[in-house]
């Protein structure tokens, strides 16, 4: 069995390394520091560290000032609250002036499970990819949330960094894995279609190449961990030589990586697209498998779409 690991755990143990490197890295949470996993710094960092209580627009109103300072704040919450309650702050005290504030949201998507609809953010990378200046970030499992991590560090801007509760497959444990902020990655040739995903389906979509290899279909995957700046000259290649494209994703289908995928294909390569993801609908109190089940975002689900587009 593959080993597993949330892309929070692999936030947390970044920004534990990223204190002991550069002394500026500040980290900001709203009491949930053991949650978002931030409280390792806190503990290792403790003058560095600002819970700002349940207040998300403070939150980010202090991470604001603090980056005018020279620091390099890191504000964590709840992906639902970091990016709904605080929207309105993150638009106009830092995509506005650029400032140099991390939003790293954690319990993003529908597998927060047992939550519910009211603490499963489907819509963040919609709300996040429409500000302008803005640099949005969804890695596929705790090595890449890693690599992130002290990439955007280094980077100069806003960025906003999507991280999930659930341990997932690590599938990117290997020498050659390079993360490079606007870069997809090929993790699997083929020409007969291409699946796009993100997050925690990168490894349903490794998962349902498989089983088309088994019928005799080779499927192309890219992992684009990166929605915005998204790698347009990786997708327009894929689709002019594949023919066709599904994406996935833990996010509502509107707004997010499939609209954005859309957007690349109809202004330079028209290719048919099956979007999957969470069909414009709110989520429900469950377990994660079975929510993941029940909403269709799963391997079988790329799988059986395939073999219907192919069919066509």
């Amino acid at each position: 069995m593959s080993k597993m690991m949330a892309t929070r755990d692999g936030y947390g143990k970044a920004l534990v390394e990223l204190g002991k490197e550069n002394e500026n890295v500040v980290v900001l949470d709203a009491d949930l520091s053991k949650s978002t996993k931030t409280a390792g710094f806190g503990e290792a960092y403790p003058e560095r560290f600002f819970n700002a209580g349940v207040a998300e627009q403070n939150l980010i109103g202090l991470a604001a000032g603090l980056s005018t300072t020279g620091k390099i704040p890191f504000a964590s919450s709840f992906a639902m609250f970091a990016t709904g309650r605080a929207f309105e702050i993150i638009r106009n005290s830092i995509g506005y002036p650029q400032l140099n504030v991390k939003v790293c949201a954690t319990h993003a998507g529908i597998t927060v499970g047992e939550d519910g609809a009211s603490h499963q953010a489907l819509e963040d990378i919609a709300c996040m990819r429409t500000i302008p200046n803005m640099t949005v970030i969804v890695p596929a499992d705790g090595v890449e949330a890693m690599n992130a991590v002290k990439k955007i560090a280094e980077y100069q801007g806003p960025v906003y960094l999507r991280l999930g509760r659930l341990a997932v497959p690590v599938i990117n444990d290997h020498e050659s894995y390079n993360f490079e902020i606007g870069k997809g990655i090929t993790l699997k040739e083929g020409g007969d279609i291409t699946i796009i995903a993100t997050g925690l389906m990168v490894h349903e979509a490794l998962k349902a190449a498989e089983s088309l290899e088994e019928k005799g279909v080779e499927a192309r995957v890219l992992n684009l961990h990166t929605i915005k700046p998204i790698d347009r000259d990786l997708i327009i290649k894929a689709a002019e030589e594949t023919g066709s494209v599904i994406t996935a994703e833990e996010h509502n289908i509107i707004g997010g990586l499939g609209s954005a995928v859309a957007e690349v294909l109809s202004e330079n390569m028209p290719v048919p697209l099956k979007r999957i993801g969470v069909e414009d609908t709110f989520g429900e109190s469950g377990k994660p498998a079975e929510l993941l089940e029940k909403y269709g975002l799963t391997h079988d689900k790329i799988f059986k779409t395939a073999i219907e587009m192919l069919a066509r």
